[in-house]
């Protein structure tokens, strides 16, 4: 009898072993790597130029760093309390749909898929192209075709990390981050002793905004909180994170103290050895800086940075996939996107069916254009989840909540996301406004798809027909245990 029961605890085992489900595989070291590896990518060595183009002056681009890192370091503290009171994965969507309901959360879906992700990914993936070809055509500028094919080369690599296997994306991460780290050391430690040995003259009249205008201010804010951007994606992988309770609020407010002292410290190393001026004319920031203070090693500084924006490239493809995943799971996206490959354990059509748009958009962008376009609907839709935190407080004050945010900071950083996002309207009103009719086109795709399906039986028959061909192609199949 204690043969037979032994033998079935072992079968039960072996099964769980061999069943379809994504692992709990994210410790306190992954989930730390995959924020700070997300957040420092390209924004740091990209974003110091629109910073200071849209605030006029170099005391008050630095001003603009450190409240950047504020607010985010707010958000940050805001999502854990979401991450630890919601265990499902999925992040913004999870979040918008247990507070606010299923059309804001669907629109989020959207705007992740048609707009967020193939925006963000572009900007990274042109930053890590520009980096790896500028040192072959310096001083002249590469050319921008070769720069968008070698952004293509990063997505398409990134893409078969992830597609492969979640052990190898999280390893690449850690390894990335660490490199990214590595990087950012070598530009603060020169840049900082130059400072100490009196070299401050780029610093005087640090405050002349003399040609700062106050409608392009939301823009500057736009731009730095795109460098901080990633603190939010760990919420996207809650179900496989080891202990989250513990792991999701500890590795978020060790990385963004982190990552904002670290960005501050970088930006007073570049107006060290850099002009307000010769920064605004510079295409590659890193390179311009490396030039000045890193003679003998001036050539590792591209190679560090392309590698930081590959980690983020990386981390945004780990777990961007895993809200459209949690959106089909739940009946809001085609349910393909809810399936995981049946010996990768990877959720490979998710990964993959965003690799086209990627692409598209990728060919086409611009770089500052398509910081604008993708922050505009991404804030919207914090400040609705944060909003949606507070509306739930209110409503389920028994509800557990293991990690609890002062409502005066999360009060703060609701009411300044709508501000922002309000006053950019009118700052950039063709790319704010695009990415705004963009999110709102999904409106109509909802209730035509999702509330009360009205398609036509043949296009519901195509449809299903092609979803069970990819399935074949794919090799995959649904979730077999439930994780939440």
């Amino acid at each position: 009898m204690q043969h037979s029961e032994g033998g079935a605890k072992g079968g039960e085992a072996k099964a769980g072993e061999e069943a379809v489900y994504l692992r709990r595989r994210i410790d306190l070291l992954t989930a730390t790597s995959l924020i700070i590896g997300t957040v420092v990518g390209s924004g740091i060595f990209i974003a110091p130029k629109g910073v200071l183009m849209n605030s006029g002056s170099v005391g008050l681009s630095l001003l603009v760093w450190a409240l950047c890192g504020v607010l985010s370091t707010f958000g940050a503290l805001c999502y854990a309390e979401l991450g630890t009171s919601f265990k499902k994965s999925g992040g913004h969507y999870t979040y918008l749909l247990e507070t606010l309901g299923p059309l804001p959360a669907f629109l989020r879906l959207w705007a992740e898929f048609i707009l967020v992700r193939p925006a963000v990914a572009s900007v990274v993936s042109l930053a890590f192209g520009r980096y790896v070809v500028e040192p072959f055509f310096a001083p002249c500028p590469a050319p921008p075709v070769l720069v968008k094919l070698v952004g293509i080369l990063g997505v398409s690599f990134v893409v078969a990390v992830n597609c492969w296997s979640v052990s190898l994306a999280s390893k690449t991460q850690i390894t990335l981050t660490f490199i990214k780290m590595f990087a950012l050391v070598l530009i603060i430690v020169p840049g900082i002793m130059a400072l100490f040995r009196g070299q401050t003259d780029n610093f005087q009249n640090a405050f002349d905004s003399g040609s700062l205008t106050l409608n392009k201010l939301p823009l500057a804010f736009y731009s730095g909180l795109y460098a901080y951007g990633g603190w939010f994606y760990l919420n996207f992988v809650t179900e496989e994170v080891i202990n989250p309770n513990r792991n999701i609020p500890l590795s978020i407010i060790f990385s963004m103290v982190t990552v904002t002292v670290c960005y501050v410290l970088v930006n007073v190393s570049y107006y060290t050895m850099m002009t307000a001026g010769e920064l605004l004319v510079s295409e590659a920031v890193a390179v311009t800086f490396a030039d000045r203070a890193l003679h003998r090693i001036a050539s590792v500084i591209p190679v560090l940075v392309a590698m930081s924006c590959l980690g983020a490239l990386n981390g945004g493809f780990f777990v961007a996939p895993r809200m459209l995943f949690v959106g089909a799971r739940e009946g809001h996206w085609p349910v393909v996107f809810s399936m995981i490959h049946i010996r990768r354990q990877t959720p490979l059509p998710a990964v993959l069916l965003l690799y086209p748009l990627v692409v598209l958009m990728l060919a086409r962008g611009e770089l500052f254009q398509l910081v604008n376009f993708a922050s505009f609907s991404r804030w919207l839709f914090i400040a609705l989840a944060t909003l949606g935190m507070l509306i739930h407080r209110y409503r389920f004050p028994l509800h557990p909540r293991p990690f609890k945010v002062p409502v005066a900071i999360a009060v703060s950083f609701t009411v300044v996301c709508f501000f922002i996002v309000g006053l950019s309207l009118y700052s950039d009103p063709w790319n704010t406004g695009g990415s705004c009719i963009i999110t709102l086109s999904g409106v109509p795709v909802y209730y035509l798809t999702v509330h009360r399906p009205r398609l036509p039986p043949r296009w519901r028959r195509a449809f299903n027909y092609c979803s069970k061909q990819l399935q074949i192609l794919m090799e995959v199949a649904q979730q077999e245990i439930q994780t939440y």
